[in-house]
């Protein structure tokens, strides 16, 4: 065990009992625990020690949020990037091994490794610790508490029905199909299904033609068998019902992320005493958005699904209290709409106007309204999605996958995007703007001087990227032109490769940084009186005494629904839901 005392860095070691009396004689009630990584260091000293400090801070996170998600952010890397010394290796020696495995040698040699990170710890906080701002740091510690001190809790009965009933209807699925391919086990039907090239193998030995398409990553052509890829929607529509079986058992069966998230819920709930922690990466995306991590996603539960939807209801608040889901709607196209200067659609926000009927009005040339479901659909879908300048294709393609669905022509698509473009020249200029910004930034000179992005001053382009009103930046490191024949506009390299960039894509960036910025002061704001227990997309979540829960709607909704103070004339509202569980939840209204 480790701590700093006056400068100096000092080794413990011991048995559980010797450490949990040790760690008993420090002040946390008055410190803050700093690690690289404190989920796992801050999660062992409070599940198993019942340790919890005044703050915890994390060089992990900080790292990723100085430097963006594209840097490397290992304790080592960091180290060496600022030049505060080398990490050690001597770890390896303490795989597999507790501490009666070890020689007196190697325990020593343990020590200073552990010492040396520790030290180096230390200082690459005080070196990023020099700029960074203050918000930044109270959103580390409020993630981290989502995990480490969890207040949710997890319906185990509920997600054991559920697992059982799943098992069972693979069995039935697989089943169904053992004879008809000629296997001997459900699981060799199950492999058969699952993989890309067995399942393009039975297509054509049934006369099918296996639907292909052009990989993103390399440029050849592919399989189009994902479940939302055009040509394997197709086959689940087959004219041969059993083709639409043959699909329908794939999809039943390829993907097990179902059940693993519901035996992960169940273990991390059972090991924390009923208590459900929510694993949050912290600045997990390039725009600074929170990111789902250990192998549960709080981002993308199943919410429409009546049987999948049984994860979001094993979900529940403590005895004798409340969830409260408040949502910052339509965030992102508000923050659009502001950052143009699109006055006219500003002004249908600020009055709060159904924006998604009015321009579904102008597309269709009619009135409509809620009660034109489909209709508004496609407005909705275009004020949220066209913004960034996405084509007709990809428009076509989104409004016939996603539910309720809408199956329009490539030419009508195309008048759509004219349309919005037409409609909404401002937000048209935004993007050309960002073009503009990417050729300074690509070649950026020594006599150039930083400059504003878009409207109200909030955003400022410098050499280092998109400086936020935060203080933090979005990055791209060694952007340069583009020179790939296939695409156009700029490239920066990420850890994954080199992505493209344009001025759409800019536009995406910074809105989406804006509104992360916006959901996370007003989650700071919050903790005044409620600690957020999860935040999904542009949501906060809280948990709230029941025989308070309209006085804390009714506050909670108010500052949700309050601008920044950089952010002046911005037209943010927010929609509570209330309930028992994360799943059934209910709009609130004032009483």
């Amino acid at each position: 065990m480790l701590f700093r005392s006056d400068g100096v860095t000092e080794w413990f070691s011991g048995s559980h009992i010797e450490i949990q009396k040790y760690l008993s004689t420090l002040p946390w009630n008055d410190s803050a625990l700093l690690c690289h990584n404190t989920m796992f260091d801050g999660a062992i000293l409070a599940w198993k020690f019942g340790i919890k400090p005044k703050l915890y801070l994390d060089t992990l996170c900080m790292g990723r949020a100085t430097n963006g998600v594209d840097v490397g952010g290992s304790l080592a890397y960091l180290s060496e990037r600022y030049g505060l010394g080398v990490k050690g290796k001597e770890v390896v020696l303490a795989e597999g091994k507790n501490i009666t495995g070890f020689t007196s040698s190697e325990l020593a040699q343990y020590g200073e490794y552990c010492k040396n990170d520790v030290e180096l710890t230390y200082k690459l906080f005080q070196v990023l610790s020099s700029a960074f701002p203050q918000e930044e740091l109270q959103l580390i510690d409020l993630t981290l508490r989502m995990f480490i001190n969890p207040i949710l809790e997890v319906d185990d009965a509920l997600l054991n029905d559920r697992l059982q009933e799943l098992q069972h209807e693979k069995l039935q699925l697989l089943g169904s199909l053992k004879e008809k391919l000629k296997c001997e086990t459900e699981e060799e039907v199950r492999k058969k299904l699952a993989s890309n090239k067995q399942f393009a193998g039975l297509l054509k030995e049934f006369g099918v033609e296996v639907p292909m398409k052009e990989s993103k990553t390399t440029g050849k052509q592919t399989y189009a068998l994902a479940k939302n890829d055009e040509g394997f929607i197709a086959l689940t529509e087959h004219e041969d019902p059993f083709i639409q079986q043959l699909c329908a058992v794939r999809l039943g069966t390829k993907s097990t992320i179902e059940e693993s998230r519901i035996e992960r819920f169940i273990d991390v709930g059972g090991r924390n005493k009923g208590r459900l922690p929510i694993p949050l990466k912290y600045y997990g995306a390039h725009t600074g958005r929170w990111a789902g991590s250990d192998k549960v996603n709080f981002q993308n539960l199943p919410s429409r699904d009546k049987k999948k939807k049984a994860l979001k209801n094993a979900v529940v608040a403590p005895e004798g209290y409340m969830v409260i889901n408040c949502d910052s709607s339509q965030i992102e196209a508000r923050v659009l709409a502001w950052l143009s200067g699109q006055e006219d659609l500003v002004k249908e926000f600020a009055n709060g106007d159904d924006v998604y009927s009015i321009f579904a009005s102008k597309i269709y040339d009619q009135t409509i309204t809620k009660k034109n479901p489909v209709e508004r659909f496609v407005g909705k879908t275009c004020i949220l999605g066209l913004g960034y300048g996405t084509g007709a294709l990809k428009l076509q393609h989104t409004l016939k996958t996603s539910p309720p669905g809408a199956d329009l022509t490539e030419d009508k698509c195309k008048e759509i995007v004219n349309l919005y473009r037409d409609t909404n020249d401002m937000i048209v200029k935004l993007w050309k703007e960002g073009d503009s910004a990417l050729k300074t930034l690509a070649d950026w000179q020594p006599q150039n001087k930083p400059f504003f992005y878009g409207k109200n001053k909030c955003v400022r382009v410098t050499k280092e990227g998109f400086e936020l009103p935060d203080g933090l930046y979005i990055r791209y490191p060694n952007l340069e032109l583009n020179t790939d024949e296939t695409n156009s506009g700029y490239q920066y390299k990420s850890r994954k490769g080199p992505v493209s960039l344009w001025g759409g894509s800019i536009v995406e960036n910074v809105v989406q940084a804006l509104a992360r910025i916006i959901v996370g002061e007003q989650m700071i704001k919050l903790t005044e009186r409620y600690r957020p227990v999860l935040t999904v997309h542009d949501a906060a979540v809280c948990v709230v005494p029941e025989d308070e829960l309209d006085e804390a709607c009714a506050w909670i909704v108010e500052v949700m629904s309050t601008p920044p103070d950089w952010a002046k004339g911005l037209p943010v509202a927010c929609e509570a839901q209330v309930g028992k569980n994360y799943g059934e939840m209910e709009e609130w209204k004032p009483s």
